[in-house]
């Protein structure tokens, strides 16, 4: 879906943010954020039901309403003060949890390269922003939205020493894939997030057991990790009670495909991540940041 907002409008929310701080400043975003929120029927109604579907996978009253939405978009909103407290350094290592971060530390002292696939549930900008203290590594991130490239322009004034490269991605060329095969064997990581489907080319997509139903998700973040031959991780950072838990969960040394049982290996694979996925989201409903219907199906989508 098309996005909302300007790249003018996250310049100056930074700079209301340098100048007044945190608390202040969402007392004047709140308004926009409501405003978002009742002219987003879409978005708002996405969040409902993915809310509910949550609350039926955990086996509690499927009661999620106008507020509970209004509570999701704002989880949404505050995310995005995370990202530039995590770039300006705000963010303390006290109030960072590693979850397997031995794993991730011994691949940086052997120098290998990685990729990481990741979601939209939480905040990986964290992740990237806290690459250039405990771990430094050069962290290369797939991105598939304008917006995306925007906002991270404006999180790179804010911090131009971040190690983090952007790659604007619209198809999964054998171009790409060689550039990407560089940057692993110079032993830097790339990232991906393997809970979108393409923005341009329908069916490219397995559907796995999300939550009790059937959810597209795409081929591409599995293919490529496939043809880099390279460790694979996922990668989650969840935030609670004001601290970040930041997840590395190894899947393989090198993610395999033989030709004979390529489809079931592929199905195999991405149902993994898909339960993973819905494992952590349970628990952070709030934090899931997918704001359509994630279920609906792939051939329908629009994509003019």
């Amino acid at each position: 879906m098309q996005e909302r907002g300007t790249l003018l409008g996250m310049r100056i929310l930074l700079g209301f943010y340098r100048l007044v701080g945190r608390r202040v400043l969402w007392l004047m975003l709140f308004p926009v954020v409501f405003y978002f929120y009742c002219t987003g029927k879409t978005q708002r109604a996405a969040s409902i039901a993915f809310l509910n579907q949550v609350a039926q996978h955990n086996n509690q009253p499927v009661n999620a309403g106008f507020w509970q939405g209004l509570k999701h978009f704002c989880k949404f909103a505050d995310s995005a003060f995370d990202k530039i407290d995590a770039w300006l350094g705000k963010i303390s290592l006290d109030a960072i949890q590693y979850q397997n971060h031995e794993e991730f530390a011994e691949l940086q002292k052997s120098k290998q390269g990685a990729i990481f696939i990741g979601s939209h549930l939480g905040n990986l900008e964290v992740c990237r922003a806290l690459s250039q203290g405990r771990y430094a590594v050069t962290i290369n991130v797939l991105v598939f939205t304008h917006h995306a490239v925007e906002f991270n322009k404006v999180l790179q004034q804010i911090n131009a020493d971040a190690k983090v490269n952007l790659i604007q991605v619209t198809d999964m060329s054998p171009t790409l894939a060689i550039l990407l095969k560089q940057k692993i064997d110079d032993g830097e990581v790339i990232v991906i997030v393997g809970d979108r489907t393409s923005s341009s080319v329908a069916g490219r997509v397995n559907y796995c057991n999300f939550m009790g139903k059937p959810a597209p998700f795409s081929q591409g973040p599995f293919i490529l990790a496939s043809l880099l031959e390279c460790p694979v991780y996922y990668l989650f950072c969840l935030k609670a009670h004001n601290r970040y838990l930041v997840i590395f969960e190894k899947v393989a040394d090198k993610l395999k495909f033989s030709r004979k049982t390529r489809q079931q290996d592929l199905q195999t694979t991405i149902q993994h991540f898909s339960d993973r996925l819905s494992f952590f989201a349970s628990q952070y409903p709030y934090q899931w940041f997918n704001f359509y219907d994630f279920w609906t199906d792939d051939s329908k989508v629009s994509r003019d």
